[in-house]
């Protein structure tokens, strides 16, 4: 719980008692001060609403009890409401039993002094955990009902913010489940009182002795997803920052496992806190501290026969971890390896002999050693697969994990080397492709060739046909080296690279389009939309220019307007024609329209560009 009062969650309190909160601040606070500089043992202080009616269970409410005389009652009334009510915390883990009534008195006679100092009004509690426990193990839960209700002011351990989240939590599953709750027990290191605590646990116990309707293990599986569902509501509420654990227990299976010797459970009655319990959480627990609950010997050969198959287990899985961890720890990475060099993804034992042959002897990356540790390791794994190896030991793992680690190290570094060199590639192809661009964009604007592209690209910006700022781009590429690229700067490189080809791949489709529009006949026929580029020797037919998958045909285009040798064609034929040929249109004759009807149909309308 936060110690800055203004980040305190002021959630499920009386409006009153907000208000009186913030009116008494600064009074806390001093309060605080005083008492933690002369009592490092308080581990939590906290303001709460004033109790019904006082109780002689700690050692400082200040006024003992009075008769019920009437002036005298609406007095105390009067005092009660106007009181600033704070219960203090103190550990007593290290104090002996016998000194614990001395530790206490001591502690409660100066904050009692120390609270009137500050403010006359202050009234205080003071308990130690123990005694805040026993209240708890004598079903007296008002206390703990307030600290939920209160505002913390010091809370070094979170002891206070765990009951906080236990009640409201407690609250929320007894509002939904009623009877069916026998038990809500607080347990784990923080209710034990261990130095360091890192989360909060508590223990529901339902009783499925009497439910009809469903089995025990649907019971259960339900009552647990909300339950532990309300412990989420219940961090949210309160703003707890510890994690908040719930453990769900039906009273069938709670019974079974104190049969049955369960640690867990002997742990849960020895040092769990009951924050709510019909009954059963504490006969059990005083029946334990009597040495009354004990385990039968069935229950302590179960337990014998555990350590037996947890110790089988236990060598199966070290089997386990150099039959399959180990071996595709180490075979995973060389086949990826393999197939960054460019090769097709290799089985186990080509990965073997492809690793030699290729990073041992050709590239001579990698030391020959490093293709031994993998077939010792495969050897391992088919071994332990057809029973010839049956253990392992600790030290044997060891020596493979060290050898696998170095395996690893170097393929990662092969792994870079590799990454480097198709890096440098790709980036000195696309500074070709630009090159390649730039000399076609050149040739259709009539631009007289240069050896230099970037000469040549200075005279089509020169001449308006080309922005500037592509040639800026096209020099920052172009004169990059890769050798001295980081990895980052290559990709941010080459990026850059396939942008701009695009936009001159752009330009150059646009200007061929424009060149060879002339030549271009439309033709519409049933509800297709054909294309037709006419050459002086060729003709070329797109047959249906909105067609995923392009049908393209050709034909010898004859002196008279006939067509001869009809044929198929593809999209690279016809562009290198396109790149190759003028695109003058040709005389059409009569004759032509003839052909066109043969090819697409009676019925057609012909359009020219």
């Amino acid at each position: 719980m936060e110690n800055d009062f203004d980040a305190i969650k002021m959630n499920e309190v009386p409006q009153e008692f907000k208000k009186r909160f913030e009116q008494v601040k600064t009074v806390l606070e001093n309060f605080k001060k005083r008492v933690l500089k002369d009592h490092k043992e308080v581990i939590g202080i906290c303001m709460i609403p004033s109790l019904k009616q006082p109780e002689p269970f700690g050692m400082g409410m200040g006024v003992p009890a009075m008769p019920g005389v009437p002036g005298q009652q609406q007095q105390r009334e009067k005092e009660d409401k106007d009181s600033i009510n704070i219960f203090v915390l103190v550990d007593d883990s290290a104090v002996d039993r016998k000194n614990l009534i001395d530790f206490i008195e001591n502690i409660d006679r100066n904050v009692v002094k120390l609270g009137k100092e500050v403010n006359e009004k202050i009234r205080t509690t003071t308990l130690a955990v123990s005694e805040l426990k026993e209240q708890c193990f004598d079903g007296k839960y008002e206390l703990l009902r307030m600290i939920s209700m209160g505002f913390c002011v010091y809370d070094i351990k979170e002891m206070l913010a765990a009951i906080r989240i236990a009640e409201v939590h407690r609250g929320m599953v007894i509002r939904k489940f009623d009877k069916y709750i026998v038990s809500y027990v607080a347990a784990g290191s923080l209710f034990r009182g261990d130095k360091i605590s890192n989360d909060i646990d508590v223990y529901v116990i339902v009783d499925d002795t009497d439910v009809k309707r469903m089995g025990r293990f649907e019971l259960k599986d339900k009552l647990r997803a909300i339950i532990i569902g309300q412990g989420f509501d219940a961090s949210k509420i309160t703003g707890v920052k510890k994690q908040f654990h719930v453990q769900t227990y039906i009273l069938t299976d709670f019974w079974e496992s104190m049969k049955d010797a369960n640690p867990v459970i002997f742990t849960l009655l020895r040092d769990g806190v009951p924050l709510y319990d019909r009954g059963v959480f504490m006969p059990w627990k005083l029946l334990l501290e009597m040495g009354r609950v004990k385990p039968s010997p069935e229950a302590i050969d179960v337990q014998m026969d555990i350590g037996d198959k947890l110790l089988v287990r236990t060598r199966q899985k070290l089997l386990s971890v150099v039959g399959e961890d180990l071996y595709y720890a180490m075979l995973n990475p060389a086949q990826a390896a393999l197939m960054l060099y460019g090769l097709n993804p290799p089985t186990p034992n080509e990965t073997i002999h492809l690793l030699r042959e290729v990073f041992v002897k050709k590239e001579k990356l990698l030391e020959e050693r490093y293709v031994k540790a993998l077939e010792e390791i495969r050897k391992y794994y088919k071994d332990i697969e057809h029973g010839k190896i049956k253990e392992v030991s600790g030290s044997e793992i060891d020596r493979l994990l060290k050898g696998a680690e170095g395996y690893l190290n170097k393929l990662n570094s092969i792994f870079a080397k590799i990454e480097k060199r198709i890096d440098k590639k790709t980036l000195n192809e696309l500074q070709e492709s630009l090159v390649r661009v730039v000399k076609d964009i050149a040739a259709e604007f009539n631009v007289k060739p240069e050896r230099d592209a970037k000469k040549l690209l200075k005279k089509l910006v020169d001449n308006g046909d080309v922005p500037k700022a592509w040639h800026e781009t096209f020099i920052g590429i172009t004169g990059r080296d890769s050798n001295k690229l980081s990895r980052s700067e290559n990709q941010k490189t080459r990026r850059e690279a396939r942008s701009l080809i695009n936009q001159f791949t752009e330009l150059l489709q646009v200007k061929r389009n424009l060149k060879n529009a002339k030549n271009r006949i439309k033709v519409k026929y049933m509800d297709k939309y054909a294309e037709v580029l006419l050459f002086h020797d060729k003709i070329f037919f797109i047959m249906d220019v909105n067609a995923e998958e392009k049908d393209i045909q050709k034909a010898d285009f004859s002196k008279d307007g006939g067509l001869n040798n009809i044929e198929k064609s593809d999209i690279v034929e016809l562009e290198d024609y396109l790149l190759s040929h003028a695109a003058d249109r040709p005389a059409i004759k009569g004759q032509f329209f003839d052909e066109l009807k043969k090819i697409f149909g009676e019925r057609i309308e012909v359009s020219f560009s």
